[in-house]
Parts: structure tokens; sequence; C-alpha cells
């Protein structure tokens, strides 16, 4: 236990997962990410309640879990979401003796490195020979962890990068028979090796089936840095004076690179280019591929000779290297289409790398617990790897233009995406005949080659092209490949675009994005042309655009932005259940105003993301809708609210549901709601109105001519509210649902409505279950049913009523649901 310790805190101290040329303190700089626990659907395929967020610590905490007899924690994040460095510091916390004491022995393992491992493996030789061998007892120690698997636990990283795709068909429960890899790991996941151990698995959401769900105890999305966590982590990085204030300005003010910072891999970036950033000027990186420009620039002039100014990414700066980035682009292609991510110094060899190419910086040692011998190479980053991969395309001398169509196809990525593109540049050439390449390059990771192919878009934009002149591709060969991207990216949109069904009679047609959708806008973004994005969408005629559950972040949102501002007919864009987050919300608005609606449930927004888009709203003639329901919201953008309610003539539907919004907040509202003329649709179920706030709103909309349905479930309205509502119900005509459920009306309360709907003939459906109302308070409610036949349902279950009283209510009126 003692050198187990040992051996990880010594792994785990510092931070080396991305730059090996220096050491940071992983206690100095780790920044904690948003975890989310992923929520089980509902019957409508939506979940249930709204995330729950926590912290590290409370990772084994006890909760809802998915499958209470699994083992498996699964945390999923996109690349470069900070997935391994969570596990780096679980590592440590548990090392140094400050967290996760429950577990007595833990075993680190990287899923790039074990998909190496060709010898049959069985457990033992797994936790001993590939993580920390004991000194002494071995057995004794193995049989221990038989015997008290509860105090052991194993993380896994990286499953995304395993080539292997999880199967439970071939079953081992032997921990001391060997088995191949693959099928150890699979087996530990399911449980049927060193059961009630606690496993942790890493991974992209790509990479996950639904077959391995089923043996998940808990899944967590890890969703990046927060907007308050981007400038912490900076100033934890940049503690000298004023450096870490500039930085924080130079984001807040360029909303593009500021959107890009939420994932960690990128802050990192922006932090090791900080001086290129505040002090040379040249205008901040919008895109991707720019910001990936500039850590090369970098590391280039880094490796450079003192005398040679940093000016930027010069062509003579990118020539002079030339030869180096080849290398590492062809050890990159290599990579992708073998599935291979980390290098042995045979593979390095084959590939012709030197130690002039490793000197640049991007090639750096592979971490792991294992001592003794030379430590394999691996690139900082999957995403540098897929950046080198790109670069090496468009570098490479030997490449048709033809072929590009076959990487920006929108059909399944392994049967297209540069499986059959790079045969000839793949190494080492040889041990390959170019058709076997061919064959395993189907293999490689959808993903990254997604990844690849919009650096690849980035890199051939107009605004990158005098980079690369000089280059030993001619420029004829280079503007051809210019021109193939960009009618492939375009052709491919429309493609996407018609393939959808068409709109079922009298409703607006509908797209749910496709898998590729998103990768499609990307790439397209990444080159930057407004006439490509204009000709893309032109006559796209889609009424409703679904992007749900697609794990979108502010980047995605600015491509988003970037492409749809060029429709031509207004949309209802849903973005629901992503990470738009208040960054994300400034990169939509240059799209806003073709938006008839915008939906942006569990966003992570907060009032100033709301207030900057009703600043923008106040002149979209075109948006009617908004819905942001389960995010951060208070009283703080009541006054944005109840300007845009009283200011657009047009407006038909807000939804504000499951905040934190109070009487203060209900009351600034009901102000806007005085002046309003066309609202339909009021949505406030879930906050804190109470029974000021029902009084103020009530008091509003007595003589409001066009409210049809108003939802104020679960607000803690009392008496008090339920005798303000009941008076408006006696003067408004227009409203027909009410939903007042959850609440504590009691009888008093139901009373007193019930007088309001004796002189209402309007509402048509009264929602009250769940106000511990008896049976005095029913018998109120059928005195004003017999005066009122407007009414079609009144909601009473979930109340005090014995199941006796329930049969006698449901016989004296049938408009009553008990």
């Amino acid at each position: 236990m003692s050198k187990l310790r040992t051996t990880i805190s010594a792994q785990s101290r510092f931070l080396s997962t991305y730059d090996g040329a220096e050491n940071l303190c992983l206690e100095e700089i780790y920044t904690e990410n948003v975890l989310e626990v992923r929520t089980e659907r509902g019957p409508a395929g939506l979940p249930q309640k709204s995330p729950v967020t926590l912290g590290l610590e409370e990772l084994f905490g006890t909760r809802d879990h998915l499958n209470e007899d699994a083992d498996t924690v699964l945390v999923v994040g996109e690349a470069g979401s900070g997935k391994s460095t969570l596990l780096q510091q679980m590592h440590l916390l548990w090392a140094s003796g400050r967290d996760f004491q429950e577990f007595l022995f833990v075993f680190p393992f990287s899923c790039r490195q074990l998909q190496c491992v060709v010898k049959p493996l069985s457990v033992q030789t797994l936790l001993f020979e590939h993580c920390c061998w004991p000194d002494l007892g071995q057995q004794e120690v193995f049989q221990f962890l038989l015997d008290h698997p509860n105090r052991v636990l194993l993380t896994f990283d990286g499953f995304d990068e395993f080539k292997f795709r999880f199967s439970d068909r071939e079953r081992h429960c032997s921990p001391t028979d060997p088995t191949s890899v693959q099928n150890l790991l699979f087996n530990l996941l399911q449980g049927n090796l060193l059961k009630n151990a606690r496993k942790v698995l890493t991974s992209r959401p790509d990479a996950v089936s639904a077959l391995l769900r089923k043996y998940l105890r808990l899944e967590l999305h890890l969703k990046g840095f927060s907007e308050e966590g981007i400038e912490l982590y900076l100033r934890k990085c940049h503690r000298e004076p004023g450096v870490a204030d500039r930085l924080v300005r130079l984001l807040k003010a360029t909303s593009p690179l500021h959107g890009l910072c939420h994932l960690p891999v990128v802050s990192w970036m922006v932090s090791k280019c900080h001086q290129e950033l505040l002090l040379h000027g040249g205008g901040s990186p919008k895109t991707t591929t720019d910001l990936y420009l500039l850590i090369l620039q970098h590391f280039l002039l880094h490796a450079s000779p003192p005398h040679l100014v940093p000016c930027g990414l010069a062509p003579g700066l990118l020539q002079g290297r030339l030869p180096s980035l080849l290398h590492l682009g062809r050890l990159a292609v290599w990579g992708l289409g073998t599935c291979c991510y980390v290098f042995s110094d045979k593979q390095l060899q084959a590939a012709h790398i030197d130690s002039e190419d490793i000197s640049l910086g991007f090639l750096v040692h592979a971490k792991s617990v294992v001592q003794g011998g030379t430590a394999p190479l691996e690139f900082l980053h999957i995403t540098f790897q897929c950046f080198f991969a790109a670069l090496y395309l468009v570098l490479s001398a030997d490449l048709s233009p033809s072929l590009l169509r076959q990487l920006f196809s929108c059909h399944g990525p392994r049967s297209s995406l540069l499986a059959r593109l790079l045969p000839p540049m793949c190494v080492p050439r040889s041990e390959h005949q170019e058709g076997s390449m061919a064959a395993l390059l189907q293999e490689a990771e959808p993903h990254n080659l997604q990844i690849t192919a919009a650096f690849l878009a980035g890199l051939l934009s107009w605004e990158h092209q005098g980079l690369l002149a000089g280059s030993q591709v001619s420029e004829k060969a280079l503007l051809q490949r210019q021109a193939c991207a960009r009618s492939c990216l375009s052709c491919s949109l429309r493609k996407h675009f018609h393939s959808i069904p068409p709109a079922v009679p009298g409703e607006a047609k509908s797209m749910h994005a496709m898998p590729g959708f998103i990768w499609l806008i990307r790439s397209l973004y990444e080159m930057q042309e407004e006439r490509l994005a204009r000709e893309a969408v032109r006559g796209l005629k889609v009424g409703h655009l679904k992007l749900t559950f697609c794990g979108l972040g502010p980047a995605e949102c600015a491509a988003l932005a970037f492409v749809l501002r060029h429709l031509r007919r207004p949309v209802a864009l849903q973005l629901d259940h992503n990470s738009v987050g208040d960054v994300g919300v400034e990169q939509l608005l240059p799209c806003l105003n073709v938006c008839k609606a915008l939906y942006l449930r569990d966003n992570n927004i907060s009032d100033r993301g709301v207030c900057k888009l009703v600043e923008r709203a106040l002149h979209c003639e075109q948006l009617q809708k908004l819905a942001l329901f389960n995010n951060k919201l208070t009283d703080g953008c009541a006054p944005s609210m109840a300007r845009l309610l009283s200011c657009k003539r047009n407006f038909l539907a807000l939804r504000l549901g499951n905040n934190h919004i109070t009487a203060t907040g209900a009351q600034v509202l009901a102000e806007g709601l005085r002046a309003n003329a066309s609202l339909q649709f009021l949505g406030l179920w879930g906050n804190k109105v109470g029974d000021e706030g029902a009084q103020a709103l009530a008091e509003a909309l007595g003589d409001h001519q066009s409210l049809r349905w108003l939802s104020l479930v679960g607000n803690n309205i009392g008496s008090t509210g339920a005798q303000a509502l009941a008076l408006m119900l006696e003067k408004n005509v227009a409203l027909e649902e009410l939903c007042l459920e959850e609440n504590r009306l009691q009888d008093e309360g139901v009373c007193s409505l019930a007088e309001g709907l004796e002189r209402n003939s309007s509402l048509k459906v009264l929602k009250l279950s769940d106000n511990c109302i008896t049976y005095f308070g029913a018998e109120a409610l059928l005195r004003a049913l017999e005066r009122n036949d407007t009414i079609l349902e009144v909601w009473l279950r979930g109340n005090s009523f014995s199941a006796e009283e329930v049969e006698r209510l449901g016989l004296r009126d049938t408009r009553l649901l008990l």
C-alpha cells in the first residue's frame, strides 16, 4: 500500500497531460470542471428533472443510480474537456490521504497503453505487472484484494482510444487465468471480475454504446470549465501582477475566443500563448484552427534560434521546419489509421522521427506507473494528433484534390472518412502495402477523423492561404484543394438538408440534427467564408431545427450562428439540454433575427446571458417565443424580461420555469405584463413567487386580453395568492388553462378559486393536484361547476381524499380528475 501511494503520488503530482516541457504542479493549477449526473429519461425521452451538478469528492456518494448492482462509474466528455486531469486529481487526492480513503488500493490504467499489450493477461498480472509490483508477499496481497474488492478502485482513462469495441459475449470469471486485454477489461467493467471493486471509466460520448450503459452504476458528463472556472484557471496559471487581469479582459472582449476556452485544453493554450495574445496583437483567434496555429507558432519560435524575431507564424517559419512537420504529420496519420496514440522507439524510427522533431515539444513521454524501460511518446493531446494529421494532408505534395470529397462526405465515417484518402502517406512504408493500409484506415475512430476534417477545412481557408504558400505544394494544387473542400462542404450540407423527410400536413417541417450535422457546421465555420455559409443554407425549408442532447458548447453556438444567420425563412431553434451557457448565448446573437422561437432549457444560463439575449431580442421582429426553464435565472433578469414583455408587440410565449425567481422578480414581471397585449403562454413553474408574487401577477392579468395559459406550479402559493387569482378569474376573459399543482392552497384557497370560477366564462382546465385539499374543498368546486359549463377538467390528484371519497366525487361530476 505504501509503495502504491508513493508511486501514484509521484505520477500524479505534476500536470503532464499537456506540455512535457514544463512541470506544472497539479495542486496549484487544478480547477474544477462542470460535472453533471446523467438524468433518467421520461416516457417522452426527456429528463425527469434537471441535471445534478456535483464535485469530484462526491463521485461515489449515495444517490440515484442507473443500476444499483453495477460497479462502473462512467465520465464522458468531449476531447479536451479535462477527463484525464480529473482522474489525475482523484489519484493525487487518494495518494496524499485527502480523499477517497475508503479505498486501500487504487490502480490507474490508460486504455491507449493497454491496447498495446499483446500477451494474455490475468487480473493479477494486470494489477502487478502493469501498475505496481508488491516487493513482498505477492500472493498474500492478491488474495487480500480478492477478499476485499470493495476496498479497491480501478480507473481506466480514454476508453474511446481503446480500439476494441465493448462486448459482453465472452464471459471470463477467473482472476488468475489469462485472457486477452480487451476481454479482461470488458469483464472487469461488467463485474464478472473483481465484483464490488469500483471502476471509473472515462470516454468521449461517441464511444459509449447502449450495451455498455447496461453495466453502469452512474454516468457523469464532464462539460469543461464554467465561465468562472476559465478565469480561476488563468489566475492560477499567471500569478504575476496584471497578466491574468489582462488575459481575462481580452477573453471577455473577444467572444469567439472566450467560447473556445470552456475546454480546458484550449484554456491551457491561451495561457501558454499569453505573450503572443497580449503583446504582439495581430487579432485574436476566432476558430479552433487559428488557435492551434498560434500554439504551433509558439512552439516553433521556442525551438528556433534567439535572433529570430517572433513576428507571427510567417511562411518562412513554417518552411524552415517543414521536414519535422511532415514527419510528425505522417506519424499522426498512421496513428489515427491504426488507433495508435502512444509510439514505441521502433514506430518512431519507422516514421523517421528524430531528436530534432521531438525537440519541438509536440511529442511528450507517455505517463505510466510502470517503472523501468524507455517511456513511449505520445502527442500532447489527441487534438494535436488530429491537427498534425490535417497539416500533413495540406502540406503533402501527393494528395489528389478529388480525394477530399471522401473526407467531407456525410455518409458513414467508417466507409469514407480518410479511409480511402491516405494510403500512400502512411508509415511505416516498408511494412504495409497501400491496400492493407487503406483497410487499417477504415478502422480509424470517426470522431478523430471529424476533428481532423475540421482542422483541414480551417487550414484551407483564404485567411491561411499565405501561410501555406511556398511549401512543397504548388499554388495551383493548393487552390484546387481549397475549391474542392468548399464545394464538398457546401454540397454535403445541402444533401443533409434535402434528406429531411417532408413535413406532416398542417405542421411546420422539422429537422432533428443527425450526428454529422454539427461536424459539417463546425468545418464550414473553420473556413470563415460568408458566401459559402450563404450557399450552404440557400433553399433550406425547415420550420423547426432541433439540436437537443448534442453536446453543444459556445464554440458550436458560434458555428451555428455563422451559418444559420443566412437563412431566408424564420426557424424555431431548439437547443435544450446542452452546455450553451452565457458565453454560448452571446455567440448565438448574430442569428437571433432569423429565429421565431428559441428554446434553451437546461443550459446553465444566468441573468447575464439572458440580459444580453433580451437586449438583442428587442430588435428582432421574428422572435416570438423564448423558453429558458431549468437554468440559473434570478430576480436579476426580471427587469429585462419586463422590458421584453412591454416593448415587443408580437411576443407570444415566455417560459421561465425551474429557476430562482421570487416575489420580487414576479412583481417586476407583472409591470411588464400590464403593458403587454400579445402574450399567450407564461410559464413560471418551479420558482418561489409565493403569495406576494402570485398577487402581483394576478392583478396584472385581470384585464389581459391574450394570455391563454399560465403555470405557477410549485411556487409555495397559499390562500392569499389563491384569493388574488380568484379575483383575476372573475375579470379575465381569455385564460383557458391555469396550472397550480404542488402549492399549499388547501381548502381555503380552493374555496376562493371556486367563487372565481362561478363568474368565469373562459377557463377550460384548472389543475389543483397536490394541494392538501379535502372533501370540503372539493364540495366548493362541485358547487362552482354546477354554474360553469365552460370548464372541462379540474385536476385533483394527490390530495387528501379517501378511496370512498374519490369514488363519490367521481360519480358527482366527471370533470373532476381524481
